[in-house]
This record gives structure tokens, C-alpha cells and sequence, in this order.
């Protein structure tokens, strides 16, 4: 995994966490707005080449949303288990907020520090993580 697919991981991270709670607590099937046709409507013509049944097209939308949340758990994941290589309080500081969803200005006017060199620790901290992302997976290649 490359230094600049780490950054993006750890910019979405917060977002991503958020769609995995949200997911897993609203998961069970409601119903919702699921319901049959009667009168004209049950007699007009349906579109070609999809099922008209609600229910099913409902469960698969939901179906493709929780594939959607397995990767980002998978990506949630990924952070979480390289975050230990980060040693640096600085770094740890900037992770941490970035993680948080903060933005650089935000952090930087908390921490006390230039916009820039926010901009630095991060790319720091995603190039430490992407090496430990690279040796992980070659120990695993050679196992």
C-alpha cells in the first residue's frame, strides 16, 4: 500500500468508523416504505429487466451496503493495527486528531503550530505506516 492510499485511509477513517456504527446499529430489516401495489397502480405496466418485488429490492440494496461496510471495516482495521508504529508525540498528537476528523487548520491552531508542518507530520506519519503496511506483507509472502 502506497504513503499517498495511507493518507486517504486516514482522512476517511473517521467517516468510515461512523458508517460502520451506524450500519451495525440500524441493521435489523424495518420494512421501511415496503408496500404492495393495489388498484391502477397493481395494473400498470413494470420495467423490463428489474424485479418489481420491494422487499427484495430493498434487501439487496441493503446487502450491497453492508459489502460496503466489511471494507471499510477491513480499512479500519488496517489502520488500527500499524497505529503502534507511530512513536513521535507530535505525531501521535496530529494521528490522533486526523483520526478524530479534524482538519489541518484545526490542528494546527490547537497544537500551535504552521498549517504547513501539520501537513509534514501527516505525510511522516503516513509514510511510517505505509512502510509497516510493506514489511508486514512481505513477512506474510515469505510465510
Amino acid at each position: 500500500m502506497t504513503e499517498k492510499q495511507i493518507e486517504q485511509l486516514l482522512k476517511d477513517y473517521h467517516w468510515m468508523l461512523n458508517s460502520v456504527k451506524y450500519i451495525i446499529s440500524n441493521s435489523e430489516i424495518d420494512g421501511g416504505n415496503l408496500t404492495a401495489r393495489y388498484g391502477i397502480e397493481a395494473a400498470m405496466p413494470k420495467k423490463q429487466g428489474v424485479t418489481s418485488d420491494p422487499v427484495f429490492n430493498e434487501i439487496a440494496r441493503r446487502d450491497k451496503h453492508i459489502t460496503r461496510m466489511i471494507g471499510y471495516q477491513q480499512k479500519i482495521r488496517l489502520i488500527q493495527d500499524h497505529i503502534h508504529v507511530i512513536e513521535d508525540s507530535r505525531e501521535i498528537e496530529v494521528l490522533h486528531w486526523i483520526l478524530e476528523g479534524k482538519g489541518y487548520s484545526w490542528i494546527a491552531r490547537h497544537m500551535g503550530l504552521s498549517h504547513t508542518h501539520i501537513k509534514r507530520i501527516f505525510s511522516s506519519i503516513a509514510k511510517q505506516m505505509a512502510e509497516n503496511v510493506q514489511d508486514v506483507q512481505n513477512v506474510q509472502k515469505c510465510i
